[in-house]
Parts: structure tokens; sequence; C-alpha cells
């Protein structure tokens, strides 16, 4: 079996974070390519509900990354951020999930090597964790319905075919 190679979310701001990312990649520091970006003008409009959609979508960890605090573009959005991670992460326990599943990081735009190192502690994290339950249940499910299918087809048929993607 091949090893686990965890999914994670980064819920990145604009103006630090986001930045921090692109710059990493443009020192080519290296971190997991198994990293996906959700640019976001601001933390601040990061709701508890995109966080855990992120989980029941199937990712391994989630990070929430902005700007430094006290030096929001938007105010308070970062500050704001911190209080609904906190929330969202006691919810995560309260489904049966680590909450060390779901982090906070603060960054500011030049922080290349922060955000490398803030994606491989989150990778790790995923990896000591293992895959996240809501995955592996959904991916059964899944399995499960096709083996269902495949047992009440009528004898002698086959399964629809996939229609091509252009002819």
């Amino acid at each position: 079996m091949a090893e686990f190679e965890p999914k994670v979310v980064a819920f990145c701001c604009h103006y630090c974070a986001y930045s921090a990312a692109d710059l990493a990649g443009s020192l080519r520091l290296e971190y997991p390519a198994n990293v996906r970006i959700v640019k976001l003008m601001c933390t601040g409009r990061v709701d508890a509900s995109h966080l855990l959609k992120a989980f029941e979508a199937g990712a391994d960890a989630v990070l929430v990354a902005g700007c430094e605090e006290g030096d929001c573009h938007f105010r308070e959005g970062n500050i704001k951020a911190k209080r609904r991670v906190g929330y969202a992460r006691k919810l995560l326990r309260e489904a049966g999930l680590e909450g060390e599943r779901l982090e906070m990081f603060n960054l500011g735009a030049s922080d290349a090597h922060k955000f490398a190192a803030a994606v491989n502690e989150m990778t790790e994290r995923a990896r000591k964790l293992g895959p996240n339950p809501l995955r592996i249940s959904r991916e059964h499910r899944a399995k499960s319905i096709e083996q269902r299918a495949k047992r009440t087809r009528a004898p002698g048929t086959r399964a629809p075919e996939k229609p091509n993607e252009r002819s």
C-alpha cells in the first residue's frame, strides 16, 4: 500500500499570506504539492462552516493564514478569523475529529519561509493523525453503493457507459 499523502487546504488572505505563498514559490522553497490554497480578500470572511466543509470534502488538515495580529488590512479580520477557528476546532472535537487538524497562522507578506514551515507542519501533523475519518467513510460509502449497484443489475446487462467528453 502506498504511503498516506494528506490533503491540506490553506485559506489565505490576499494581502499577506497569499503573497507569502507566492513568494515561497518564487524563491523555490519546498513544501508539499498536496496543499490547495483558497485565496480570500481577508481571513475575516472565513466562517466556521467553510472550515467544516473542507473537512467534509475530504481535507485531512486545514490551515487559515492571515495577516499578523494588529496589522490586518481590514482592521480586525484576522482577529475574527482566530475566534472562528477556535470555534470550529471545538466543533471538530465535538464531532469526534481531532481539533489539531485545524490551525490559524499569522504571516506577513514577506514571510515565505514561515508559510512553507506552516504548510509543512500541517502536512506532518495530518500524516501523524492519519486520514480524515470523514473521507474514509465517504469513500467506503461510495464503494458500497457501487457494489450494491453491481448486485442489483439484471443478469447479462452492463453498467452504463460514460459519455465521451468530445466526439
